[in-house]
């Protein structure tokens, strides 16, 4: 029997602003997901945390879009919102857009992404979790993963690798899909995948036997909602070694903070700092941008581990060079490239400054 392993997000309320989850909405959440290992709906899970956003980590037998696990996330998120508004908690619930279960969690708010495999005699699987970005964040690195051979060693040396990997990528603004294949057709992917708003990765396979290697959550809030009411905060799965890029390979993109869609009001461009859970508090202009990455091995549906993956001082310069893009960012203040262009701007609050004004511009001769 395969397994599936199943991570859903949701910010349902944080303390002081938009900086952490308070642990008593962690607690709420574990005492749903115990029941629900107790009945033997899931297998195991593991909860965290990256800034305000609360990540369910499960797994189970059930397969993909399972009705009764989405539920249970749900119904976790629900009560977590309950608390949150108990303590007064900022953003109580916000991700939440309807409080009736309509069988699928996607399109609901929450952010979404599994996978389903037999496991291999070692399953290493890596999950990354976000805060104050959008889905398109995971291009760059997913990319290099999977399509760089400066990044991913593998790709030239490891026979297993050699043959490449597919891409499925979804334009979320026509709401349509594409896989492409690379190395063939990397021109013609990276040409959309550096439209970090538009196209986003969705999963990567292997070309060779189409096997799992990748899922990412595309869901973005802004445009399910038609206004902006918080950031997607993505989340990823990545299976590594033995046939994927190693662990090493995995990690290794987010030694350089990219500059990413979200910040203060989902409305800035900043870097993406890599940092171990402890630091996943965004605090300095809500932001800058932070990922965490926990690595398991799965055994039987088991979650062995976690290893907190950026609690290394490797990683330290990347985190200074993140800070220093920071400062350089923000000196910019109200103008772009700091703040998004106007398209991203559409679903944010700057068009209720604009209709304030619409009745005072006038047509130019």
């Amino acid at each position: 029997m395969k397994t599936t392993v199943s991570v859903i997000k949701a910010d349902v309320g944080s303390v002081a602003g938009h900086a952490v989850t308070h642990g008593a909405l962690l607690k709420k959440c574990d005492e749903i997901l115990a029941k629900a290992k107790e009945e033997e709906l899931l297998t195991d899970y593991y909860i965290t945390n990256c800034g305000d956003d609360i990540d369910l980590i499960m797994t189970h037998k059930n397969g993909e879009e399972n009705e009764e696990v989405h539920e249970l996330a749900f119904n976790a998120f629900m009560e977590a919102t309950k608390v949150a508004k108990s303590l007064k908690l900022y953003g109580a619930g916000q991700d939440i857009l309807s409080d009736t279960f309509s069988g699928n969690i996607k399109g609901m708010g929450p952010g979404c992404a599994e996978m389903e495999f037999k496991e291999r005699p070692s399953d290493p699987v890596f999950v990354f979790c976000c805060d104050k970005t959008e889905p398109g964040a995971f291009n760059l690195p997913v990319f290099r993963m999977f399509a760089d051979p400066f990044n991913t060693a593998g790709l030239v040396i490891d026979p297993s690798l050699h043959g490449g990997y597919d891409f499925e990528i979804f334009d979320v603004i026509e709401h349509r899909k594409v896989t492409m294949s690379c190395p063939d057709e990397m021109y013609d992917a990276l040409a959309l995948l550096g439209s970090i708003g538009r196209y986003i990765i969705k999963h990567v396979t292997r070309r060779s036997d189409g096997e799992i290697a990748a899922s990412i959550s595309t869901e973005r809030l802004n445009l399910m909602a038609g206004k902006y009411i918080g950031k997607d905060d993505p989340v990823a799965i990545v299976r590594s070694q033995s046939g994927f890029p190693a662990a090493g390979e995995v990690v290794e993109p987010f030694a350089f903070p990219h500059l990413v869609g979200g910040w203060m009001r989902g409305s800035h461009n900043g870097p993406l700092m890599p940092v171990s859970q402890a630091q996943a508090h965004p605090v300095r202009f809500d932001g800058p941008p932070r990922i965490i990455s926990l690595g398991f091995q799965v055994s039987d549906a088991r979650l062995i581990g976690p290893l907190d993956m950026f609690d290394d001082p490797a990683f330290d310069n990347s985190r200074k060079t993140a800070s220093d893009v920071a400062d350089y960012m923000r000196r910019h203040g109200p103008f772009e490239p700091h703040r998004l262009p106007a398209d991203e701007m559409e679903y944010t609050s700057l068009p209720g400054v604009l209709e304030k004004l619409e009745d005072r511009f006038e047509d130019m001769d």
